[in-house]
């Protein structure tokens, strides 16, 4: 099984997953300088290839932590070509041949 690193970032409790392509030290980075001024909006690319806005302030929570998961070829970090919602169910029929559940 082929596998890859996902980001997961909670921001004063919610919780979003970094698509691959996003350049994490410059995330934190434009975070900090956000925490540390007025509060501003910063953003990034998502599992699904769908830009997220957050506005941080300096009372701002972030909390990133990173898991092994199994590799998904549609996570490109591409906003031009975005894929499912919350959760893609027709990509998780297909790729287990059944639908969850069964």
């Amino acid at each position: 099984m082929q596998t890859m690193e996902r980001t997961e970032i909670l921001i004063d409790g919610v919780a979003a997953h970094l698509a691959q392509e996003q350049d994490l030290d410059e995330l934190l980075d434009r975070i900090s300088e956000a925490a540390n001024g007025p509060a501003r909006f910063i953003d990034f690319i998502v599992v699904g290839n769908r830009r997220m806005r957050v506005l941080v302030t300096p009372r701002s929570r972030v909390v990133i932590s990173t898991s092994t998961v199994q590799y998904d070829p549609r996570d490109t970090g591409d906003e031009r070509t975005p894929w499912g919602g919350l959760f893609d169910f027709e990509f998780a029929q297909d790729s287990a041949g059944r639908a969850p559940g069964e």
